[in-house]
Parts: structure tokens; sequence; C-alpha cells
């Protein structure tokens, strides 16, 4: 009996210790992993230090190139056949709106004219004589029986219908006389002839496509660009801008926004910018490139991060943010840069802090 009371005290014993060196082991595991995790999180504050997200709307420059064109520029056409018999200017020759440029002559036409003025002076004559007899038969029929109804109604038509052929032959002279005004050439606008291309005797309208001259409006230019998509948000309303010319080298210009296309070109996905410019002085000439400078500002706020915490992988850019104790991936897309910060965009708030110097090999998980 005594011999069994000891081996079951030895089975206590062992069991008791069993559990002890469980629990001991236990305890070690648990702190051992919290210890891990906490040398992690010291790591991830300390190795990676945090910074917090920049909300700001600051105006930037950016440097784009650009045309500089006349405000108006127009080729000039004979409306009509003829031969050139006077040209009154020259290439580089300034003329102002109205002007005489050059003179064509169609005898023919002429003569087509003289023909519509002689009808229609006939067809007006028909017309006096056809409202005398309607007069005359009015007055007539006053007299009860003198004058029976349909003779008076005939009178009627007949004065009506010489009246119709009246005005269609007085159009037809006025169409003809029109034609002849064709015939001189004038300036459309204030500016300058910049091509000359006939000389007396050539034949000039619709059997030759070249144009007789080329004018253009230099006292006034247009200043034109395309700006990139993800400036396009950016302009606002008579926008500064200042440009240099390759012709003029040291000479700033300055010039305010006219206008924009409104919509983005679907061939390149850029914005079409117009700023007029002043030229009086005639210092500046159409055709010219330009490099121009604008000042440019978004509508609302936005997000800026340090320029070395966009983590740029194969797969895409991303921010690693550290919240709560807990890293996290996000995929931004880049906007404008200023100095040591990059315009970012994607799912983030305000309230972040992100990762200064990123890496692939920090895990994105939650710490506790």
């Amino acid at each position: 009996m005594f011999h069994s009371i000891s081996i079951y005290r030895r089975l206590i014993t062992i069991l008791v210790s069993a559990s002890l060196l469980g629990f001991l082991f236990s305890s070690c595991s648990q702190q051992d992993g919290q210890k891990k995790e906490l040398q992690y999180r010291t790591s991830i504050s300390e190795t990676y230090p945090t910074a917090p997200i920049a909300v700001m709307n600051p105006q930037y420059q950016i440097s784009v190139p650009a045309e500089l064109k006349p405000y108006e520029q127009v080729a000039i056409y004979a409306k009509v056949t003829g031969f050139v018999k006077q040209i009154r200017v020259e290439r580089g020759d300034r003329v102002k709106k109205g002007q005489l440029l050059a003179v064509l002559e169609a005898p023919e036409m002429q003569q087509q004219y003289l023909s519509d003025r002689s009808t229609e002076q006939k067809v007006y004559s028909d017309y006096l004589y056809a409202k005398q007899a309607y007069d005359r038969l009015v007055v007539a029929s006053e007299t009860t029986g003198a004058v029976a109804e349909i003779e008076l109604d005939r009178a009627k038509s007949a004065m009506e219908s010489a009246k119709s052929a009246y005005d269609a032959s007085k159009a037809g002279t006025g169409h003809t006389s029109q034609l002849q005004e064709y015939l001189h050439i004038t300036a459309p606008f204030n500016g300058i002839i910049t091509q000359r291309n006939v000389s007396v005797g050539a034949l000039a309208g619709k059997a030759n496509h070249l144009p007789l001259f080329r004018v253009a409006q230099d006292d006034k230019l247009r200043l034109t660009l395309s700006l990139p998509e993800k400036h396009a948000s950016s302009v606002y309303p008579e926008m500064p801008a200042t440009f240099t010319i390759s012709s003029q080298p040291g000479k700033i210009f300055d010039a305010k926004l006219s206008r924009t296309s409104g919509i983005l070109d679907p061939h390149d996905r850029s914005l079409a910018l117009e700023f007029d410019v002043s030229n009086s002085s005639g210092q500046l000439q159409g055709g010219d490139y330009a490099q121009v400078k604008l000042k440019l500002k978004r509508e609302n706020p936005s997000n800026w991060v340090k320029s070395q915490s966009v983590l740029k992988t194969q797969s895409g850019k991303y921010v690693l943010t550290f919240n709560n104790n807990q890293v996290k991936r996000i995929a931004v897309n880049e906007g404008n840069r200023l100095d040591s910060l990059t315009e970012v965009f994607g799912n983030l708030s305000p309230n972040d802090k992100i990762i200064i110097k990123p890496s692939e090999e920090i895990k994105t998980v939650k710490i506790n």
C-alpha cells in the first residue's frame, strides 16, 4: 500500500511540473511576441520617421513654349473672274480698312450690267403704263355701269404683273451691279501686306486657286500655347504671364489671359490658351516662337508630401501611412512639385502621418 501512495505522489509531481513548464513556456512566447512587436513598432517610428500631410494651395510657376501670331490674318481672293488691271500695293505696305488694293477688269460684266439696266427701264415703263390704265378705269368705274367689273379686275392683274416683272428686273440689275463692285479688291482691316501673288494682266478668280494677297494685322498679336492636362484646372481669369522671344534676348514682355478653348484637345490632351498682346510700337513680329512663364493656382487646396515620401514601384506609385500603430500602402498620382514637396492625389486624410523614407520591405500590418 505504501508503494501505491508513493507512485501516486510521483504522478502528481510530474503533472504539476509539466503544467508549470507549459505556463512558463507560454508566458515566454507571449513576451517574445510582444517584445518583437514592440521592437518592430520602435523600428518603424525610429528608423522610418513620419511627417504630416501639408494641405495647401500655393501659386506655382511653369514654363511652356508658345507662338506669336497676327491677331487677324486672311488670304484675299477675287470673287469674280477677271484680269488684273491695276495693283495698288506691294509686299510690306501698311493698309487701312477699305483701302483699294487692286482693280480687275471684265468687259462682259459691264455689258451685262448695261443690258440688265436697259431691261429694267423698259419693264418700268410697262409698269407705269399698266398702272395708269388701271387708275383711269378706277375713276371711270365711279360712274355706274361705265366699266364692267371684270375689266377692272383684268387691269388690276396686269398692273400687278408688271410690278412683279419690274421688281425682278431691278433685282437682276442690282446683282450685276454688285458683281462689278467685286472688281475692286479692298483691305478687310488695318494691317500689312505679307504676300502679293499676282501681276498686272494675270487672270484672277475662281479658276485661280492662288490668293491675290495675304493681309495680317500686326498692331495686335495673339500669344497661343497648349497647356498640359494636369495644369488645366489651375487656370483662372486674367492670369498673368511673361514671355521671351529668341529674336530679342534679354527682353521680357507681359501679357494677361484673354480666352481659353474651354475643353481639352482630344489629340494631345491639352488646353489652348490665348493672350492678346498689344504691339502698337511694332517691336514684336507675328510668327515668333516664345517661351512663356505662367503663374498657376488650383481652385481648391490639395495634399502635399515630401518628395522622398513617394514610393515608386513597378506596380505604381504609393505613400506609406503610419496611423494608430498600423502601416498602410496608399496608391497615389503625382501632381506638381514645389521645392522639396510633391502634390499627391489618392485616398488620403489630412490627419495621416506619412513615412518620409518608405521601402518595399516595410510590412503593411497592424501593430498591437
